[in-house]
């Protein structure tokens, strides 16, 4: 006896509507298209229990002819193509004729339609693929769908569907992205009884992003509109100071339906290059019209990827197009913009113990030489009319000891260094500079009241071997037998150099170092009180899957110091974030946070919350490339001297290397 059976009808029905049908949003989803395919120009959807229970889909379209609303329902039925050569051109949202066969054959379906030449309507019901009921119904011209009881019959594909909030969140974005996608209709989205969305209808893009990503997104927006090779780009880009951490604010549409183009993305972010820093992404609601037998979009059931017969016009065309917006929409530069007022007076530590002081209206002579005789102030003026800066001449070396005993373990804060700092100013005169050495025994106030730590006093009057020689004394004194570290300097900004012991060089990446220091810092306060109330509370805008997430996971962002509540609409407001985190990046560290939180599928809090950790601290820590006070690198130093443990950054990268003496001087080819 054969093994190979045929299946029967229901079974295979059951499974092919698998294919199409996952969860309400895709219920929605097919519908929806349908109601655009009909010409509606205003079409309301309403959901219970996050669709699970009751889906409704209100349209004013065409409608559905009764003699037609039996076959609409077999599977491969459709009016959107009629023969093989369609499929080389497909213009509709819908052509598989797959959706209703599939929706009929998971749920309790009730079709409402009148045609347009119809003088009454047409009341269907269908359970399961059974057919229940035909009879006639008063009802305006246009179509309704009411969807009841998802999976009823399918009980293993209803234990995978989410929460009722989840499941709402994801119907919410296909209707985002639908309303973005349709301008020129009117969509009316319900979510258990409250009005959510609503949109003008007016074909306004603008209007309609307005309508979904509310007016702060709206405000940071430059418009799109260019024509290469037959393709034509419109739509909006965000402004390179206004770029998010993550793409989920990258949406792309081509002739009316919601893709996901790496070519499109690819281009838009090659557009960006030199405008916006790494790591950062644009947003962009970007629409491209093309011709329809260059691309392909029966590919997969969603119908969300397409293929293209040449890929290198729709790079071309959105790449000039942003380019061009860029070039002519932005009139914010980001450096302008960020870069902060300039002050006459610049103060460094006081281990140089010095401040220079611009002259504007008098020139400094070389070698501070008096003007000559009879030569007047105005004169001198116009002899150089730029102002010069005299510095004095200070040694790079400034010597440092370190001790279990005399090192706090207290994480290093740079707000408090530099408040401290602040506290004692040095000026020097025109004509020579008069520096007064601070006390040798001053004590740096740690965080936290910790003991404070002696420093080396450093005199720049005397030859660097004089100095050597009062530092060994001081550490003799200080230490003991201990080994003696100095501080050598800094290296591009970014590299701290030491001179460990008598033959050996230290090197150390500054940012990675105070970001596992902070990082370390972080897991012991899990949980504890580490947020502080913002003055004025930052709002968030997420997309809807991000913003799911992150509402599945507020005790995770609460136990990290995030005080979040819920505004809608995609929105969250932070009311508290960690004194670690500046203010101007909470928006992006939540926005991370969320996208985080959206891909991780799995529920396993430490995990989470080892990454919300690492992000933080990322951010938190002092940047490469930025200059640092000496105190502050060698209060980092010594931070990292009583943590032997600490030798990598959260992320795997070292935080420092040794260089022997040997090593040195066989460069230079001494040995």
């Amino acid at each position: 006896m054969g093994v190979i059976k045929l299946l029967d009808k229901h079974t295979a029905e059951l499974i092919a509507a698998g294919e199409v049908i996952e969860r309400p949003s895709s219920v929605v989803k097919e519908l929806v298209e349908n109601s655009i395919d009909s010409g509606a120009k205003h079409v309301t959807v309403e959901i219970r229990n996050g669709g699970i229970t009751f889906m409704r889909v209100t349209d004013d379209g065409c409608g559905i002819a009764r003699e037609d609303i039996p076959t609409a329902f077999l599977r491969h039925a459709t009016s959107k193509i009629q023969e093989k050569k369609d499929l080389d051109a497909i213009g509709t949202l819908g052509f598989r004729g797959e959706a209703l066969a599939s929706i009929a054959a998971v749920s309790k379906v009730t079709l409402i339609s009148c045609g347009k030449d119809e003088s009454i309507g047409t009341k269907y019901e269908i359970n399961g693929s059974d057919e229940a009921d035909i009879d006639d119904a008063g009802c305006p011209s246009g179509t309704t769908f009411i969807i009841r009881d998802l999976f009823y019959n399918v009980p293993a594909r209803m234990k995978f569907l989410k929460k009722d909030v989840s499941e709402a969140n994801s119907v919410s974005g296909v209707m985002d992205r639908i309303a973005l996608s349709h301008p020129e209709i009117s969509f009316t989205f319900i979510r258990d009884g409250r009005q959510t969305l609503k949109t003008a209808g007016d074909g306004s893009l603008k209007k309609a992003i307005l309508s979904v990503f509310g007016k702060d997104f709206v405000s940071s927006l430059i418009p799109v509109d260019y024509t290469h090779s037959d393709i034509h780009i419109r739509g909006y880009i965000s402004r390179p100071v206004s770029s998010r951490p993550n793409r989920s604010m990258q949406l792309f549409f081509i002739n009316g339906r919601y893709v996901k183009s790496r070519t499109a993305m690819a281009a838009v972010e090659e557009a960006y290059k030199g405008s916006i820093m790494t790591g950062k992404f644009p947003a962009c609601v970007m629409h491209m019209e093309m011709d329809c037998s260059t691309l392909d979009v029966n590919v997969h059931p969603s119908k969300l990827e397409v293929r293209f017969t040449n890929e290198r016009p729709i790079f071309d065309a959105v790449y000039h197009g942003v380019k061009s917006a860029l070039l002519s929409g932005d009139d914010r530069s980001p450096i302008r913009a960020e870069q902060p007022q300039r002050r006459e007076l610049f103060t460094k530590s006081d281990d140089q113990a010095m401040q220079l002081r611009f002259s504007q209206h008098k020139t400094v002579q070389k070698n501070n030489a008096p003007a000559e005789t009879g030569q007047t102030e105005a004169e001198n003026k116009d002899e150089d009319e730029e102002p010069m800066i005299y510095i004095p001449p200070v040694s790079l070396f400034s010597p440092m000891t370190v001790s279990d005993a005399a090192v706090s373990a207290a994480p290093y804060t740079r707000s408090i260094q530099e408040s401290k700092l602040a506290e004692e100013k040095f000026y020097f005169n025109d004509a020579a500079p008069n520096i007064e050495n601070s006390d040798p025994k001053e004590k740096i106030a740690k965080i936290f009241d910790d003991e404070a730590v002696p420093i080396t006093e450093h005199k720049p009057n005397k030859t660097y071997s004089e100095n050597v020689e009062e530092v060994e004394e001081a550490v003799e004194d200080d230490c003991g037998d201990e080994l003696q570290v100095r501080f050598v300097g800094e290296a591009f900004a970014t590299y701290i150099i030491l001179e460990y012991g008598r033959d050996t060089l230290l090197f150390i990446d500054k940012h990675a170092a105070h970001e596992r220091l902070i990082y370390e810092r972080l897991k012991r306060e899990c949980g504890k009180s580490c947020g502080q109330i913002l003055l004025k509370p930052v709002s968030v805008t997420l997309d809807k899957s991000d913003y799911d997430a992150l509402m599945l996971n507020l005790q995770v962002m609460t136990e990290t110091g995030f005080d979040i509540d819920d505004f809608g609409f995609g929105t969250v407001v932070v009311r508290s974030a960690p004194q670690i985190v500046e203010h101007e990046d909470i928006a992006d560290t939540v926005i991370e946070m969320a996208g985080y939180l959206a891909k991780n599928k799995r529920d396993i809090i430490t995990e989470k919350m080892d990454w919300l950790f690492k992000n933080v601290a990322c951010r938190s820590a002092i940047k490469a490339g930025n200059r640092s006070s000496e105190r502050e690198l060698i209060e980092l130093a010594r931070e990292l001297a009583v943590n032997p443990d600490v030798r990598y950054c959260p992320h795997g990268r070292p935080i420092c290397f040794t260089m022997t003496r040997r090593e040195l001087e066989k460069r230079f080819m001494r040995v």
